[in-house]
């Protein structure tokens, strides 16, 4: 008997033959066990110290009493590039969401049956989604200079990967009785796939695209940090000269923007489920 075994012994049930039957283990206890060994493990290699944590983290708080009461003097400044940032965010989500769509087909394993395409298609989209935003902004500062160009490309690409994956699980979950009949009809498989799966898929679609641009919203008010244009630009600026009461402002805007969009963009989520 394994020392599991012995930690944690299957219960026994009796039957009404007068038999037993075993009722199998659970592997919560197990999967405690290895969470709190990595648990340990990341503590040990990051050098995480909680009692640096609770001595320094008033110092969060200093900094936020500084922003308060944010500079409202400062509005007329932000207007311009929080226009950018949510110009941003809705073309680089419009993109990156129907750019998709056909590399999604390409990787449903229930629409192409060649393991190759599909694992190509996989691949690719797995090797964007591991592309950090920053860095795909960065890349696109170098390619088309400063500016909200590149924020655009780096949401889109973002937005390309996320999309993609969402959508061609759900392409695998679909009902392929009418897909297949319109095959067996002599119909081309995009035709086949527009007529039949892409009603399926559509409003599930739409609320993910609407829930990515909430997102990305947010994600582009930081790609100025790396010259990409939008509010970033202005953190980084008003940070970097400990202007904290113009970064409470412009806070304070980006929170009512992202609020406003999530309102509208949940409305719209619900008439669309």
């Amino acid at each position: 008997m394994s020392l599991y075994d012995k930690l944690f012994p299957p219960k026994v049930i009796p039957l009404p033959n007068g038999k037993q039957a075993s009722k199998p283990r659970s592997r919560a206890p197990l999967a405690i066990l290895v969470l709190l060994a990595l648990s340990v493990l990341s503590i040990r290699v990051t050098g995480f110290d909680m009692q640096v944590l609770v001595s320094r983290i008033k110092e969060f708080f200093v900094i936020l009493g500084q922003m308060v009461p944010p500079e409202w003097s400062y509005m007329p400044q932000i207007w311009q590039p929080l226009f950018d940032t949510i110009k941003m965010s809705l073309l680089g989500s419009v993109i990156g969401s129907l750019l998709v769509i056909p590399f999604a087909m390409l990787a449903s394993t229930n629409i192409i049956h060649n393991r190759v395409v599909v694992g190509a298609m996989r691949l690719l989209l797995s090797i964007i989604r591991t592309l950090p935003t920053l860095v795909c902004a960065l890349i696109a500062t170098y390619m088309f200079g400063l500016g909200t160009l590149a924020g655009t490309t780096a949401i889109a690409i973002f937005t390309f990967a996320y999309i993609g994956k969402i959508l061609y699980e759900e392409i695998e979950t679909v009902d392929m009785g009418a897909f297949e009949a319109m095959e067996a009809m002599g119909a081309t498989k995009l035709r086949a796939f527009v007529s039949s799966i892409v009603p399926q898929v559509l409003p599930s679609y739409l609320s993910n695209c609407l829930f990515c641009f909430e997102g990305n919203v947010r994600y582009a008010s930081i790609l100025g940090y790396v010259g990409a244009g939008g509010l970033g630009l202005l953190l980084n600026e008003k940070i970097g000269w400990r202007e904290y009461s113009s970064v409470g402002m412009i806070l304070l805007a980006l929170f009512a923007t992202v609020f406003v969009i999530e309102s509208i963009s949940r409305a719209a989520r619900k008439r669309l489920v």
